[in-house]
């Protein structure tokens, strides 16, 4: 990076960052601190809600996801916009009625203490493992490549988010991601156009997807009734439905940006902006990735996409292991040579409209990039035994690698910003929320409820500092997992299905009382624990097994407990 690059990302995120600090100053009431005192229009909550979950692991790993396995991924979403009614519909309503500040006040209400405090734990125990992956994930992208020290950049990182979400609560979160998002998908739009750009005369946009759909990469939607396949419309549709109804609607990073709205309409206009915008957002940036593989398939691609760890690897003292290696890129080369001469050949069939021979090229080249893939496969295997530590998956480095090897300089400053800025924005809500929901679920509920407003906000301040801490902890600890945006939907659907299923228990079965439900839920917990362990299915399908499971359980516990409880009236009206 040159002095402008770093010009461009150091004043873009001082900016943005001093702009929600002088905009969240002087606050004093909970109510302000903890819901921006519900003054917030529905465009700062439908840009803050997408803000808070396009993090940095978006644009680390959803382009390197679409590079290797293409748009597939997408699938993940297609239960998001129904998700987004029913939560406008049933959620929302609710919540605004009750005035709550967390999501898991209404359990107390509808149920009792303990259940509120289970649905709360659940949510500091998953979102406190994935703020740390949040922190880490440009963390260990940005100090390979970039060859900053790594503790440095999670600790920065931790403390530069820290510095505004401490200081202006909820109001500086959301007026900061509003510009970071515009941030972010000023920075994808340049980024799309720079890489059209790069490609070859002639190709343009129609030849490059039509390339990128002759490699497989651009295959959207699997009808495959394959429980093993990771994406398909099955899994996204039900197991996407569960999830985004699970993250948007009891998720209290993402219950607290739409809580602060003025109203219950601009609060569900934020979330259908997202229902909208959310999936051709998220196509977009996996677009974008085709597009980069197909740039690769003209410009010599690296046979492994973490520079660091392979000049460490083949430098000449590596003896053996990096002889290997050094043959292994030779023999990369010749694949990939082989592999463009029959693009060659495909692209000026396809000039001249010669089907036959356009068939023929096409078979050609998918053969060379299958040996190709061959041969990165087996680099991937001898860098393993070289190095036994080395995380070899190395698609969370392919965008990263693209931008600082092939974009002029200022535009690498305003890409690695775009992916700073998803990083503090999505650790930002999370953190709020953590902080929130420890100071009203625990502290205020359990500890001191009879406190002022003055003492519970410097007590919320104090503990999303302490959350701040936590993360930056098993950031610095953590270790490179299969693929980070994989990694957070893994994690969450571990445990949203469950957290889900409190809620539509508490929601609709109104004979289910609170001893049921929290016992109910203890036990479906477990229960996808261990067939997590035991399955190989989807992790998509967890969120509909946990979710179902509580259900379930809570019905037979509340049978066998005998009786039925009658909730408070206030708590269960739509």
């Amino acid at each position: 990076m040159s002095l402008l690059d770093y010009l461009v990302l150091i004043s873009s995120m001082l900016a943005i960052a001093g702009y929600g600090m002088w905009r969240a100053r002087g606050q004093h009431s909970l109510s302000d601190y903890l819901r921006n005192d519900q003054k917030v229009g529905w465009g700062t909550i439908g840009l803050s809600v997408m803000a808070t979950q396009a993090s940095a692991v978006t644009f680390l790993s959803v382009p390197g996801q679409a590079y290797e396995s293409g748009v597939a991924f997408i699938q993940n979403y297609f239960g998001l916009p129904l998700a987004m009614i029913v939560i406008c519909v049933v959620f929302l309503p609710i919540y605004r009625r009750l005035r709550v500040y967390t999501a898991y006040e209404y359990l107390g209400k509808r149920f009792d203490s303990k259940t509120r405090l289970l649905g709360a734990a659940l949510f500091l125990l998953q979102r406190g493992l994935a703020a740390g992956i949040t922190i880490y994930a440009p963390a260990i992208i940005l100090s390979t490549v970039l060859g900053w020290r790594q503790d440095l950049t999670i600790v920065c990182t931790g403390l530069f988010v820290l510095a505004y979400t401490v200081s202006g609560g909820n109001r500086a979160v959301n007026v900061s991601q509003r510009l970071q998002m515009l941030l972010i998908l000023g920075g994808l739009v340049v980024a799309f156009f720079m890489v059209l750009l790069k490609l070859p005369d002639g190709l343009g946009l129609g030849g490059a997807l039509s390339l990128a759909g002759s490699f497989g990469k651009m295959e959207a939607v699997d009808f495959s009734l394959n429980l093993d396949t990771r994406y398909t419309l099955w899994s996204g549709v039900l197991g996407g439905f569960f999830l985004s109804l699970s993250y948007f609607g009891t998720d209290q990073s993402q219950v607290g940006r739409y809580l602060s709205g003025t109203s219950l309409r601009e609060s569900r206009l934020g979330l259908l902006f997202n229902a909208l915008f959310k999936i051709p957002m998220q196509f977009f940036v996996l677009l974008l990735g085709a597009l980069v593989f197909v740039f690769y398939q003209f410009e010599r691609p690296p046979v492994f996409f973490n520079s660091a760890a392979w000049e460490s690897n083949t430098h000449m003292e590596a003896g053996a292991d990096g002889a290997r290696l050094r043959e292994l890129a030779v023999t990369f080369d010749a694949a990939n040579v082989e592999k463009q001469a029959s693009i060659e050949t495909w692209m000026a069939a396809r000039t001249d409209g010669d089907t036959q021979r356009l068939a023929a090229a096409e078979t050609d080249m998918r053969a060379a990039y299958a040996r190709s893939e061959a041969v990165r496969a087996e680099t991937k295997e001898a860098l393993a035994a070289a190095d036994p530590g080395l995380q070899t998956n190395d698609a969370d480095y392919i965008f990263i690698s693209f931008i600082l090897d092939h974009m002029p300089h200022g535009i690498i400053g305003l890409l690695i910003a775009l992916i700073f800025a998803g990083a503090v924005s999505s650790l930002a809500s999370e953190l709020t929320a953590l902080g929130s929901t420890t100071t009203v679920d625990f502290y205020r509920h359990v500890l001191k409820p009879n406190a002022s407003d003055a003492h519970y906000v410097s007590a919320s301040r104090a503990l999303t500092l302490m959350w701040g801490g936590i993360a930056i902890g098993f950031a610095l600890f953590a270790n490179l997992v299969e693929n980070l945006i994989q990694a957070i939907n893994i994690l969450g659907s571990i445990f949203y299905g469950v957290i889900l299923g409190l809620f539509l228990v508490a929601f609709f079965l109104k004979r289910v009382g609170g001893t049921a439900v929290f016992f109910g839920g203890l036990a479906a917990q477990v229960l996808v624990i261990v067939l997590y362990g035991a399955l190989s299915i989807s992790f998509l399908w967890f969120n509909l097994i946990g979710c179902l499971a509580c259900i379930l359980f809570s019905l037979l516990l509340q049978i066998a407990l005998g009786g039925n409880h009658r909730p408070p009236q206030a708590a269960v009206e739509p």
